[in-house]
């Protein structure tokens, strides 16, 4: 049987400030390695389509000008999004994707931006004389690590109807505080992590798939395995490098920590 997807990337033209389309871009090429067909579609700001229409959806980050460039646009979508993701689409939102899929966006200077509120949650930027969350970060997802790079001046705090994607074990996350990073709601998963994170993480990667090709054929589909050397080199480097920035610092009590940092020793 031939399996076929579409995915919906909202404004890739405009949020790819750290490169984040290279998500879509794993996403289509470890579907082709399986020959499954992934069609992605650039979706701009005006460009009339119905999101409820697709199997998966990815928007990427941008620092605030972008933010305010498609927020309005965003909002018009909004009650799609949402609908679409109460029906089990899966989706990844990065950075300031993911700041515009929680509640509301306080920039550093400015007015307030609404967002969609698919994410039960809101972000404030404390000002331009505050330092960024910067680094490498590694965070405890579903048992495993998941790493990547964050840039981000916004701290973001999760209301009780959200549950964090993932616990921090070095970096900052979603506030530098509480130890969470990102949300999830359905299969609605939304990070700070850039690098792109999908080629890092292709645990993560074929997460999204597996949802996607569920919700779409009603039955889960088993993924056949593909040769990820050189993105688990890529992953355990990336976790080499966070740990160690970040081992002086208090890190949350998560038993993943000892574990790699026994393997790092």
């Amino acid at each position: 049987m031939q399996f076929r997807l579409r995915l919906a990337h909202l404004y890739p033209r405009i949020m790819d400030t750290y490169g984040d389309r290279g998500n879509a871009i794993t996403l289509r090429r470890r579907c082709e390695a399986r020959a499954i067909d992934l069609i992605v579609d650039g979706i701009e700001i005006g460009d009339d389509v119905d999101l409820c229409e697709y199997d998966l959806l990815f928007i990427g980050g941008g620092q605030d000008r972008e933010q305010e460039r498609i927020a309005a646009d965003l909002r018009a979508r909004g009650a799609q999004v949402r609908a679409a993701i109460e029906h089990g689409l899966p989706a990844l939102a990065v950075c300031g994707g993911y700041q515009l899929f929680g509640r509301t966006y306080q920039p550093g200077a400015g007015r307030e931006l609404e967002g969609i509120g698919v994410f039960d949650m809101h972000t404030v930027h404390p000002g331009d004389g505050v330092p960024r969350c910067i680094g490498n970060l590694v965070a405890e997802w579903e048992g495993a690590a998941i790493v990547g790079f964050e840039n981000h001046g916004g701290r973001t705090y999760l209301g009780n109807g959200a549950q964090p994607l993932a616990r921090v074990i070095a970096g900052f996350g979603n506030n530098g505080e509480d130890g969470t990073e990102g949300a999830r709601y359905g299969n609605a998963f939304g990070t700070y992590l850039h690098g792109s994170v999908l080629p890092k993480n292709p645990a993560l990667a074929d997460r999204l798939i597996e949802l996607a090709l569920e919700r779409k054929y009603g039955e889960r589909i088993p993924l056949e395995p593909l040769d990820d050397t050189f993105e688990q080199q890529a992953h355990e480097d990336a976790v080499a490098i966070a740990i160690r920035d970040h081992r002086r610092q208090r890190v949350t009590r998560l038993p993943l920590v000892g574990r790699l940092m026994r393997r790092l020793a």
